[in-house]
């Protein structure tokens, strides 16, 4: 599965670096690819009321761009903005589900947001996750019921920190399933 990570608005390059290493190592058979130019942040996407983004409008630029693009099988948006939908007062991400788009914010997954001080090592590690949790978002993952699966639903920052960046063995096995079925697609195309 080609993955293509797409920074929007201000988002240090190194940040899709990192993502880029940990994703090719955690989704066996992916191959990253941090995306040389960047898209803005849709001034649509801003909420004067919240003083937050729309997480829905950024992603939907997200899957325009992925299917515009068509180079990647999923593409990852990464901003560095605090995001909402508007049912809840903030979202860590948001994807298709199944799609091509996924969406992470790295606003509140820095130690500093909660008044501690920087830990690029615990903000990489939260980043990983919840870049995995959306992606398998995009394979038609549900969110799990065991608290240590990467597609358990994080309400909280805590939430985030318990569970693993990787699949249960449940959600694991319906990954596969897919990206199986997408190399028989693209095999096929070629």
């Amino acid at each position: 599965m080609k993955i293509g990570i797409l920074r929007i608005g201000q988002v240090a390059s190194n940040v899709g670096d990192r993502l880029r290493e940990n994703l090719n190592t955690i989704l066996v058979g992916s191959r990253s690819t941090v995306i040389g130019e960047e898209i803005p942040s849709p001034k649509e996407a801003f909420s004067d009321e919240r003083n937050q983004y729309r997480s829905d409008i950024i992603l939907r630029e997200v899957s325009n761009y992925a299917r515009k693009i068509n180079a990647y099988d999923r593409v990852l948006g990464i901003v560095n903005v605090d995001v909402f939908v508007p049912r809840l007062n903030f979202v860590f991400g948001e994807a298709e589900c199944p799609g091509k788009g996924a969406l992470i914010s790295l606003w509140r997954l820095r130690p500093e947001f909660y008044g501690r001080p920087p830990d690029r090592q615990l903000f990489i590690k939260r980043s990983v996750k919840e870049a995995v949790h959306e992606l398998g978002h995009t394979l038609g993952l549900a969110h799990c019921s065991d608290r240590f699966c990467v597609m358990h639903f994080s309400n909280s920052i805590f939430e985030t920190d318990i569970k693993q960046n990787f699949f249960c063995d449940k959600c694991s096995i319906r990954a596969k399933a897919v990206v199986i079925g997408l190399g028989k697609n693209i095999e096929g195309q070629v």
